[in-house]
């Protein structure tokens, strides 16, 4: 029998249930909140093909709040986001329960660090980075990417947390003026290392999962801090106003 005690939050992502950044995800999920994974797969391999799916998006996430009387819904994927502008205000009209997609929840993390200028760090490609620069710059976030990219996005699977380190160290090396560090793709997965880079960086540091929980729990009103998983989360700071 469902425990309809539990805040339901659904997750609408690509990925599987299993992947293992949702397993890590799950880590940090409190025991009283239900987190609902459903998938929606956009694409086959070429992430500018999520282009253009705004209709089928936000038909799917009605279809599924309905079906699981969700009290809130995450939306991962930077992407999906940026290449369908209207994400929000589509999200906006037609459900009646808060939405956390990837790039709001993080830049509004960002925004509690008073970060104004901050290294993003993506397993994409140029072309979206930038488009996730214009984003957070409507935000009065100037973001900055790295000249070393990935050759595939799925590249990113292939990295340990010491990959991941090292990544983060050689770019913020070459952009030392920032307030921040902000990963974005959570299969370019810092949660096993995020504590320990905050630290020994001396940097905030935002990742889109993490950014995501602590937003849709902040707007369902609920307060749920986790210890060893980065500044964010452990000091659970306010939604920023605006």
């Amino acid at each position: 029998m469902t425990d309809t005690t539990r805040t339901r939050i659904g997750w609408l992502g690509a990925s599987l249930p299993t992947s293992s950044h949702l397993q890590k995800l799950e880590r940090i999920v409190p025991s009283s909140v239900e987190l609902v994974h459903e998938q929606l797969v956009l694409h086959d391999g070429v992430l500018n093909d999520v282009k253009g799916k705004l209709d089928t998006i936000v038909t799917r996430a009605v279809e599924l709040t309905q079906k699981h009387r969700w009290d809130g819904l995450i939306f991962p994927g930077a992407p999906r986001e940026v290449l369908n502008p209207d994400l929000f205000s589509g999200f906006s009209s037609a459900l009646r329960i808060p939405v956390a997609t990837a790039l709001r929840a993080s830049a509004a993390a960002l925004k509690t660090f008073s970060a104004r200028r901050i290294l993003l760090l993506t397993p994409f490609d140029e072309s979206l980075n930038k488009l996730i620069c214009s984003f957070l710059a409507d935000f009065g976030i100037a973001a900055l990417s790295p000249t070393e990219t990935l050759r595939h996005y799925t590249d990113a699977l292939k990295m340990t947390s010491d990959n991941v380190v090292a990544y983060a160290k050689r770019a913020l090396a070459n952009h030392k003026s920032v307030d921040a560090i902000y990963f974005q793709g959570a299969i370019l997965d810092p949660m096993d290392c995020l504590e320990k880079m905050e630290s020994d960086l001396e940097i905030p540091i935002v990742a889109s999962n993490p950014a995501m929980l602590w937003f849709i729990q902040s707007k369902l009103g609920l307060k749920n801090p986790v210890f060893g998983f980065g500044k964010l989360l452990e000091s659970w700071p306010s939604l920023p106003v605006g």
